[in-house]
């Protein structure tokens, strides 16, 4: 969420960044609403510190037996008592119109984003290891999988439609391996604090990470109401109640940076990418992942960007994976992000010649879920302000199973498991249909 005062001081460096986004100046339209908006609340202003006042003349006048006055200040304040509940209405639907407005926003790219229109304007920004080299031709993960008899896309349809897996056996336990490796991985080494959240939460949890209003048809409604008549969704990442942990509270500036880790499933319609990635595991309706949150002080936002690049980083580098570092571009960037890293992992089955493929992404959104959460720490000075956020994947644990396989593939279709892997396999070294 923006803050309208800042856009008030300086429409044009707004409408700039929007500008870098692809989109349309607006803060000329921002500024009318929120004119709007301040004429209600001045009128409401006036018109109870009218009330207020002519509410005390009506006892002075009394006391000299002033009737006629008195009755004339009775007239007004019944007056305002029939008018007011209308201005009070106009303020509540001019703050919700602006409300509604920003919160239709994305949020504005750092100066140091690369400018560009779509993943073809993204930056290299470095690269770990080299691509592997094989005496056969590397299949895919969903051949290698369904050879084996453990990753069964026909049962997975029959029972939930296109865009789910059943994994069995040794692919099964591979993929949990993964997850619990990178849990350990973050809280023992990295500093995250291990937390199981719900699943499911409320609208305003949806609306604080800015998955609603705008990618509703991104997500998965459950349907139920709770008692304040919110609608309930499958979490699309753990981020969304990761974050949401430190919603509507001011923390003290000496607890931060706070940093949450977890290891869940995550549900999405890809409602937006129908035709993309129809076959394997690339693109589901449910993945597991596991999920880096800070939270942070303004200064320190940026540092920590990089520390958890570094941390999701780590992951693949214990796991012997080749990538490299994208910095998105403007035209890429996700809605809640300043500024984004993707970390792309080699996949050599992926395509003639391999390709690469996302398996992370890190994001510093400034204080712009903070302000939608109303998410504040207070400082030495006293004064509350607010926090700044960041998410990333630590990583998509789904994708690394099939990075796992696709890397570590051997010529007779079995997959050799990597070192680090080991001790949560019970020892097994080779994942085979044997």
């Amino acid at each position: 969420m923006h803050d309208i005062k800042s856009i008030r001081d300086n429409p044009e460096a707004f409408d700039a960044a929007l500008k870098r986004r692809g989109l349309a100046a607006l803060s000329a339209s921002l500024l009318a609403i929120d004119e709007k908006r301040r004429t209600a609340i001045l009128a409401s202003e006036q018109a109870q510190a009218r009330r207020n006042t002519a509410s005390k003349e009506i006892g002075e006048a009394k006391k000299t037996k002033d009737d006629a006055r008195a009755n004339a200040l009775m007239a007004e304040v019944a007056e305002l008592k029939t008018t007011m509940p209308a201005m009070d209405a106009a303020v509540k639907a001019a703050e919700e119109q602006l409300k509604t407005a920003l919160a239709e926003i994305p949020n504005l790219p750092l100066a140091d984003v690369p400018d560009g229109v779509d993943e073809h304007g993204n930056v290299e920004r470095h690269h770990y290891g080299a691509k592997r080299t094989y005496a056969f031709t590397p299949k895919p993960h969903y051949d290698l999988g369904e050879a084996m008899g453990f990753m069964d896309f026909d049962a997975a349809a029959r029972l939930s439609g296109a865009r789910f897996v059943v994994l069995k056996k040794g692919l099964a336990r591979l993929e949990r391996a993964i997850g619990q490796f990178m849990l350990d991985l973050h809280t023992d080494q990295h500093g995250y604090a291990e937390v199981n959240p719900p699943l499911l939460v409320r609208d305003d949890a949806m609306f604080g990470t800015a998955q609603l209003p705008k990618f509703r048809d991104d997500q998965f409604a459950a349907g139920a109401l709770g008692s304040e008549g919110q609608g309930y969704w499958l979490i699309p990442t753990a981020e969304v109640p990761l974050t949401n942990l430190v919603r509507e509270s001011i923390l003290d500036e000496k607890e931060l940076p706070l940093r949450f880790t977890a290891l869940t499933p995550c549900f999405r319609a890809e409602a937006g990418a129908a035709g993309r990635d129809t076959r394997g595991m690339i693109r589901q309706h449910q993945f597991t992942k596991v999920e880096l949150v800070s939270i942070t002080t303004p200064e320190e936002s940026r540092n920590e960007h990089e520390r958890m690049l570094s941390c999701a980083e780590e992951v693949l580098k214990k796991l012997g994976m080749h990538y490299r570092v994208m910095t998105l571009c403007t035209g890429d960037m996700g809605f809640a992000a300043q500024k984004t890293y993707d970390i792309e992992v080699w996949m050599p089955g992926q395509g003639e010649g391999g390709a690469y493929r996302e398996i992370s992404s890190c994001s510093v959104c400034g204080d712009f879920q903070a302000r939608r959460m109303d998410a504040r720490s207070r400082g030495p000075d006293g004064k509350p302000r607010f926090v700044h956020t960041l998410n990333g994947s630590g990583t998509a644990v789904g994708r690394a199973l099939i990075a796992v396989m696709e890397n570590y593939q051997q010529e007779d279709g079995s997959i050799a498991v990597p070192d680090v892997l080991q001790p949560y396999m019970g020892g097994l070294k080779v994942v085979s249909a044997n």
